[in-house]
């Protein structure tokens, strides 16, 4: 054996076949990423790639109706004074840089929480389980993903139709089937309540409703209370979960109180209930991710053990939130001044919302619309869901560099004085004798 091999090393060597060296030429320049060049383009996101066709676009004319946040009377972004106040006070104080717990800043989740619960029994008796997140859509998927280990292997999850776009993927992503509701009636640009009740009844017991709180996202249609009511008994007839989006506590009316309302209701009545909050848009925090998940329990051990598992959840996701956003809600929220300023200043962020819907329905009269635009002020929050179509939309943006989703949603904080009759005329010139909703 050792001679036949020892003298195989001495016969000569074949030189290797055309193929086989252009086979080893093509390994010697294949790279472990060349998988890369399949990837294929994704497309871009239905709010964001708005925004970003407004920034590319070359008029001086264009006109931004799509962002999701908040704008002065002069267009300007806004920071509240109070929100500059307290931070100018933590950088003062020196602001630690150190890790947060993986649920969060006690102190922000304790105040966040009352925010939204007020003195309710559940929260005094420690029976809600919370857990700081990253704004609203961390604090959504966090609820996605506890569901989804945690319910029954097939249960669904119900959204408004039309909801916020960001509501589905993230629910499909944590492996959850995504069905819809009916919520807006795109004839009247009302709450179709009806239709509504009708899909509660007929869904699945023991399904998931995802609600809006208030300022419904993109129709700014909010059910009244004794609607809400209504809807309470309905998803308590069959036994379905509720998880609650809030982003705009105290934004919508300028009451955070009154905000709150849809929220208690459903708590004082007993649901299965999970809450998603976000303190980007009411208090001007968008960069800063400020939001918690709260679910509410039966009693105090029963939420220690399901914080323990929205722990386990968010540390493999993101091992622990942001600390900027949230110490600066606290320094709001635990100091009286601040808090009774911070108020005032939802208030009036409210109140010019309310005037610039005022103000687009007048302006669209006197451009000689004769449709009723009563919807646009019977709404509520940041947005308003006009009832134009697709083709109405492209042609604003390709018309009058005005730009909106497709859906015929406009923010109402990119209206001000210098802007609104423009875009009430543009928005007649686009519908006039044509019909609006559907």
């Amino acid at each position: 054996m050792l001679i036949a091999a020892s003298t195989s090393l001495l016969l000569p060597q074949r030189a290797p076949t055309p193929s086989l060296q252009s086979a080893r030429t093509s390994l010697l320049h294949c790279s472990a990423s060349d998988y890369l060049a399949d990837v294929p383009e994704g497309a871009p996101d239905a709010i964001l790639g708005i925004a970003q066709a407004f920034r590319e676009s070359p008029r001086d004319d264009k006109i931004n109706l799509a962002v999701g946040a908040y704008r002065d009377n002069s267009g300007s972004p806004f920071v509240l004074p109070s929100v500059r106040e307290a931070e100018g006070r933590l950088l003062a104080r020196g602001e630690k840089k150190e890790y947060a717990p993986i649920d969060g800043l006690p102190s922000y989740k304790n105040l966040a929480l009352e925010f939204a619960y007020g003195d309710m029994a559940a929260l005094k008796d420690g029976r809600i389980a919370g857990v700081q997140t990253l704004s609203g859509t961390g604090a959504c998927r966090i609820a996605g993903e506890f569901y989804s280990r945690f319910l029954p292997k097939g249960t669904v999850i119900y959204v408004s139709d039309p909801t916020w776009g960001n509501h589905i993927p993230i629910m499909e992503l944590a492996g959850l089937e995504v069905r819809r509701y009916k919520y807006l009636n795109r004839a009247t640009n009302s709450l179709d309540i009806e239709g509504y009740l009708g899909d509660i009844a007929a869904a699945p017991s023991g399904s998931i409703f995802l609600l809006h709180a208030c300022a419904h996202n993109p129709t700014g249609v909010d059910p009244t209370q004794d609607q809400w009511k209504q809807i309470s008994d309905a998803i308590l007839a069959k036994g379905h979960h509720v998880l609650m989006d809030c982003a705009y506590q105290g934004f919508a009316s300028g009451d955070a109180e009154a905000d709150a309302y849809a929220i208690r209701t459903f708590v004082e009545a007993g649901h299965s209930f999970l809450l998603a909050q976000s303190f980007a848009k009411n208090f001007g925090l968008y960069g800063e991710r400020a939001g918690t998940l709260s679910v509410v329990c039966k009693d105090k051990a029963e939420a220690a053990t399901v914080l323990s598992q929205l722990k386990l959840i968010i540390r493999p996701m993101y091992s622990s939130p942001p600390i900027h956003g949230a110490l600066i809600v606290s320094e709001v929220l635990s100091d009286e001044t601040l808090r009774a300023q911070y108020y005032e200043e939802c208030a009036a962020m409210a109140e010019r919302i309310g005037k610039m819907r005022n103000r687009l329905r007048v302006e669209l009269e006197a451009a000689g619309s004769t449709h009723d635009w009563t919807h646009v002020t019977d709404q509520i929050g940041m947005f308003a869901f006009t009832g134009m179509n697709k083709d109405m939309c492209e042609e604003l943006t390709a018309e009058h560099a005005i730009y909106l989703t497709k859906d015929g949603r406009i923010s109402i904080a990119g209206l001000n004085d210098a802007n609104v009759a423009t875009v009430a005329k543009a928005i007649h010139s686009v519908t006039d004798g044509k019909k609006i909703g559907s």
